[in-house]
């Protein structure tokens, strides 16, 4: 994967193509609109020329800000009431950035799950390693392990024993305060991510000698029968 592909480099440059003046304008006024909104509607509200609005909105749509719909407005109707028109509103997702990446978002997701989980009568523990490892394995199912550690901004990078040190802990604050908790999610998430790519259970270990921000557990070099 290029490093321009990284999800937290694509995140960077849509934010930052929010830093010129009349493109965050517009973007604010899709946001508040409560409709989809046009390029002609757009260009009279915010009293910008045409051809500047259009190139702007184009411009969020490639950076995944905004999205496009053709389709008539409801008083043009029946033949000869011309061509659908290109209609702009914000894509639902959020978009967040940190450097280095971290996922506070899957934590918080996979600790949500394991606590209902365990109101249905499972040890906190229990759970909490049960759905970090169902969570990992749903995201291992493409088959490339370390694209998906990549996706997730773990920055596997080759030891010299054949296997990959984590050059970050994507959910690095939350492991400040609750290590031992977070180490275990973590740990089980990888497993299961491990499993379903095609790689052995053990291949998941903890890495003692991590750095500051780095994950606490590395990829073994696969292991052969002898």
């Amino acid at each position: 994967m290029a490093a321009f592909d990284l999800p937290w480099i694509r995140n960077l440059v849509a934010v930052a193509s929010l830093g010129d003046e009349n493109r965050r304008k517009l973007y604010g006024y899709v946001l508040g609109a409560g409709h989809a909104v046009g390029r002609d509607e757009a260009a009279s509200a915010l009293e910008l020329p045409r051809s500047s609005v259009s190139f702007h909105l184009d411009r969020l749509v490639r950076e995944g800000l905004l999205r496009t719909d053709f389709r008539k407005p409801p008083e043009r109707t029946g033949p000869g009431s011309g061509r659908p028109s290109k209609l702009y509103s914000p894509v639902v997702d959020e978009i967040g950035v940190s450097i280095p990446e971290r996922h506070y978002d899957l934590a918080g997701h996979i600790l949500a799950a394991a606590l209902k989980s365990a109101s249905d009568g499972a040890s906190v523990a229990a759970a909490l390693h049960d759905v970090a490892a169902l969570k990992g394995s749903e995201l291992g199912r493409s088959g490339d392990f370390t694209g998906v550690l990549r996706d997730l901004g773990y920055e596997p990078v080759a030891d010299a024993a054949g296997g990959y040190r984590l050059r970050n802990c994507p959910f690095h604050r939350l492991s400040q305060d609750h290590e031992e908790v977070v180490c275990a999610m973590n740990g089980a998430f990888l497993t299961g991510a491990a499993r379903t790519s095609g790689l052995s259970a053990d291949s998941v270990v903890p890495d003692p000698d991590h750095g500051p921000g780095h994950c606490c557990a590395r990829i073994a070099a696969p292991k052969h029968d002898s």
